[in-house]
């Protein structure tokens, strides 16, 4: 998880990742965000998160894209 939270806080500044639950839902995150963490996980993960998996319960909190990147290295 701590390179998780690595990724997450160098390619989006000034979020508190570990204290967000809403990330999606109160706008933190939005759509240029999320195109920049897909493609920074999917590298650093050796994982590819598709269009089916691009939806606001993915990307809501730390422990949602955590949950979503153990996922996809499992399949």
């Amino acid at each position: 998880m701590d390179e998780l939270l690595n990724i997450l806080t160098e390619n989006c500044p000034g979020i508190d990742f570990e204290g967000q639950e809403h990330l999606i839902d109160d706008g933190i995150l939005d759509s240029l965000n999320i195109v920049m963490l897909v493609g920074e996980l999917n590298e650093a993960f050796d994982i590819s998160i598709g269009a089916e998996d691009l939806v606001p319960e993915n990307f809501n909190s730390l422990q949602a894209i955590h949950a979503l990147v153990q996922r996809l290295a499992d399949e």
